[in-house]
């Protein structure tokens, strides 16, 4: 899946001229939560922009991009929004297992993968986004529009959500937009984290999405899952991770694969109305985004925020695979009577939501 959006709405975030924001003033019972993720983009600006959401810290990991170039894309979000008052806490940069080495290898074995992320050189064939630049893990970076001048908390991924939700037990949503090396590392090194936390939503694996939009875009981001219905990016960058993570006792799960993906879309009409919508400064940031893409993350953050956009759902037990065969990152899944009892969890599996509520909520929350 050609999931680089939040990589793109970067470049663009991070050409424009900081704008301080005032940080909403949030109501005694806010939720709490901590975004996992690999990139910065509408996602986080709207759960930083609701008042009923105190975001506790966003831990960066790999995926779309190295860590380093994570970190620097969430500080710099920070403080082009005014909210370098949340931390950005440094986590994985590698997956536990999978490695660029190890990918290319499996590709001469069973073809090319649409979209690798960190390990991405070059399209496999033409498509309407432009080449991905190519970086090493220890790479310099320098991102458009400048470097960060905050810098991320002295502190591990995997040591702060475990500190975390001991120290708020029971209160606190762990919202994954990115590969799950960070939540892995934390459930080996405490087998209580899971357990501790209040739920943990996700973006990532995949049942059997079908393209809805009629246009290029949709047909190009739809491609993908007319042979291989079951493989997404997040869970594929590292699938031993994404299997720790849905073997452990999580009280809730809510899982948003790729499939309700397919009938969104940052359309330049909706980025035109975002635009008109938002606030001073998040304005810009609108609408210099690139058309085209699906609102993957988004889902994920509008379906917590408001479960009433939940057209279609479905609680089925779902693990991934990490045998490193053709299947390798996919996605299994099985009805209650039929699970193998292994440990995977019963999640709760958005299959489709209301699309323009959706793009109200997008709107409300970048005028806030």
């Amino acid at each position: 899946m050609l999931r680089h959006i939040k990589l793109l709405a970067v470049a663009a975030l991070l050409a424009l001229s900081a704008t301080a924001q005032a940080a909403p003033e949030k109501r005694p019972d806010a939720r709490k939560v901590i975004i996992d993720d690999d990139g910065f983009g509408l996602m986080q600006v709207m759960l930083l922009s609701s008042p009923d959401v105190e975001v506790l810290g966003l831990t960066t990991v790999s995926g779309n991009a190295w860590e380093n170039r994570v970190r620097a894309q969430a500080l710099r979000g920070l403080e082009w929004i005014g909210r370098t008052d949340v931390p950005v806490v440094p986590g994985a940069t590698f997956p536990l297992l999978n490695s660029e080495v190890l990918t290319e290898r499996w590709e001469k074995d069973h073809g090319p993968l649409v979209f690798k992320g960190a390990f991405m050189k070059r399209w496999v064939e033409d498509t309407q986004q432009a080449p991905p630049p190519y970086h090493g893990p220890n790479d310099p970076v320098d991102l458009p529009g400048g470097n960060p001048t905050t810098h991320a908390v002295d502190e591990i991924a995997a040591n702060f959500l475990i500190r975390m939700v001991h120290k708020y037990p029971g209160q606190i949503t762990i919202v994954a937009c990115g590969p799950m090396t960070n939540l892995a590392l934390a459930q080996r090194l405490d087998p209580a984290f899971a357990g501790l936390a209040r739920e943990l939503v996700y973006m990532g694996g995949s049942l059997a999405p079908r393209q809805v939009i009629d246009n290029r875009a949709a047909a190009d981001f739809a491609r993908e899952f007319v042979n291989t219905p079951r493989r997404e990016f997040n869970i594929r960058f590292d699938p031993e991770a994404a299997s720790i993570m849905a073997r452990a006792p999580w009280r809730k799960i809510t899982m948003v694969p790729v499939d309700p993906s397919t009938a969104t879309q940052l359309s330049p009409a909706l980025i035109a109305r975002l635009g008109k919508a938002a606030r001073p400064g998040v304005d810009r940031f609108v609408t210099a985004l690139e058309p085209g893409f699906p609102l993957w993350d988004e889902i994920a953050a509008a379906v917590w925020l408001d479960p009433a956009l939940v057209a279609t759902h479905r609680r089925l037990y779902i693990d991934f695979e990490s045998q490193q065969g053709a299947g390798y990152g996919d996605t299994l899944s099985w009805d209650e009577a039929y699970h193998p009892g292994l440990g995977e969890q019963a999640q709760d599996v958005i299959l489709a939501i209301d699309v323009p509520k959706l793009e109200t909520m997008l709107a409300r929350l970048v005028g806030k």
